[in-house]
Formats: C-alpha cells, structure tokens, sequence
C-alpha cells in the first residue's frame, strides 16, 4: 500500500496510473470513485490477538473419536458410505444425458463463436486521413539499413509528402521530474512501445539530453496527416500529453536543419 509519501518517490508512475484510471476502459471496472492510499494500514495488537484467540480454541477442540478396525461402529460406519456411493452413482446414471441430445456446453460454445465473429471491427484510425504517396515502411528499410546522411536523408526530402503528412517537434513537460539518465532512456521507449499500432503511419526519433538528475527529452516525429495522430485512438493516449508538440513547417530551412540533426543523432 503506497501512501503519498512514498509516491513523491515514484512521481512518474503515479502520473502514469492517474492517467490510466481516467481512461474510460478502466472506469467501467472500477467506477468513478476510485481513491488512492491515503494512510498505511496499521499494525492492530488487539485485532491480532483475538484472531489468536480464536485459533487456539479450535485447535484445541477434542478431536474426533477414532475408531477400531474390527469394531461394530467400525463395520457399521463402512456400510453406511457404500450405501450412499451406490445411491449417488445410481443418481449420477439418471442424470446423463442420452448421446443424441447436444450438450449444454456445445450450444453455449457455438453461442460465444457466434458473438465474436458478429462483433464489429474496430475503425481505422486512419480511415478518415487522405493516403499520402510517401512510402513510409520504404523510408524505414533506407533508414535502417543505408547511410543516414548519404542515403536516408536524401530520400526523405526527396519523397516526403507536404500535402498529406506534417512534421512535429515534441519536448518533455516535467524535466525536473527526471532523474536517472537510464530511468528517462526507459521513459522514452515505454512511449514508442505503446504506440506499436502506428508505426506503420508515423515516425519518431527521440533523443535524452543530459546528465543524471538534469536531463530531458525531446524528438522529431512525422506522421500522415496535419492534427495531433494521437488524438485518433485512445490507445495512443497514455503519453503523449506529458509533452508539448508543435507542428514545424516543412519549407523553413530550420526545420530541414533540425530534421537532420535528429534523425542523425547530432
């Protein structure tokens, strides 16, 4: 049980878990009124002891009586649980079904078969977004796998699509907050692993600056379409409003500058 003292430590998953609680997902399991800790549970002497009270009285209940092997009681006691399994198997044989009536189960799994191949699809994010001619997975294989400067810049200017896609810059909100340069390098990629669903519409290169207990973050994105992608899919939602973003006209030559540098890490 974390009080708020002992969240202050953990600022970062706090923010994140208010976040997600918020998310209406989660409000339909557990209601509106959810309260965080705001004390730790104590430890109750009394409580304890008349729990051990209570345990020690039946432990020390006579037990039952044992009886002899040969004896009548003995005899009389077996008799007693044949007769009841013999009664409870003849019960048993009543209640089976024939072999040419359908199980129960098989109509309720053909009923949950049903229910999830009638279930809708979930929309497109992107159905409603004019396709772009900029081969975003193209872009990707040059980046990866060809000389940033020589090949993969060249590409992107040469192929990007000003009508149909946009170019934004984001920065962290909570700099102060971060501490541990590896903590904020795990920031940064819990962020792109929950955007897994994008990737083939979007692309993001994020750089952590500093040192330990002065650092931030910040990044390039481009994506298809001119508003905020994030907004499109709650799924895409849990991060993105812990930094500030600004769309970058693609005919400044500061923009071309700062595209360059992020995407060559410089």
């Amino acid at each position: 049980i974390i009080d708020p003292s002992t969240r202050e430590t953990y600022s970062n998953l706090t923010r994140w878990f208010l976040t997600l609680i918020h998310q209406a997902e989660f409000k339909d399991v557990i209601g509106i009124d959810f309260k965080l800790c705001e004390k730790t549970a104590q430890f109750d002497a009394k409580k304890f002891a008349e729990l051990s009270q209570k345990d020690h009285v039946t432990q020390s209940q006579p037990r039952a009586k044992k009886l002899s092997h040969n004896s009548d009681e003995h005899k009389e006691e077996a008799r007693s649980k044949k007769e009841k399994k013999s009664a409870k198997q003849e019960e048993k044989q009543a209640k089976k079904p024939k072999e040419s009536e359908p199980k129960e189960e098989d109509h309720a799994d053909d009923e949950t078969d049903d229910a999830y191949t009638n279930e809708p699809k979930q929309k497109d994010p992107f159905a409603d977004i004019p396709k772009t001619t900029f081969n975003m997975d193209e872009f990707k294989r040059v980046y990866s796998n060809e000389d940033t400067a020589e090949k993969a810049l060249p590409y992107f200017w040469t192929n990007f699509d000003k009508d149909h896609c946009s170019i934004w810059f984001c920065e962290y909100k909570y700099p102060d907050e971060l501490t541990q340069i590896y903590r904020t390098c795990n920031l940064a990629s819990g962020f792109f692993q929950r955007l897994d669903k994008l990737r083939k519409h979007a692309f993001g290169s994020m750089c952590v600056f500093g040192e330990n207990n002065n650092n931030t973050i910040a990044g390039i994105w481009f994506w298809r379409g001119h508003e905020l992608v994030f907004e499109l899919s709650p799924d895409w939602q849990v991060d993105y409003e812990s930094y500030t973003w600004k769309r970058l006209s693609v005919d400044d030559e500061n923009t071309r500058r700062l595209v360059n540098q992020y995407l060559l890490w410089e």
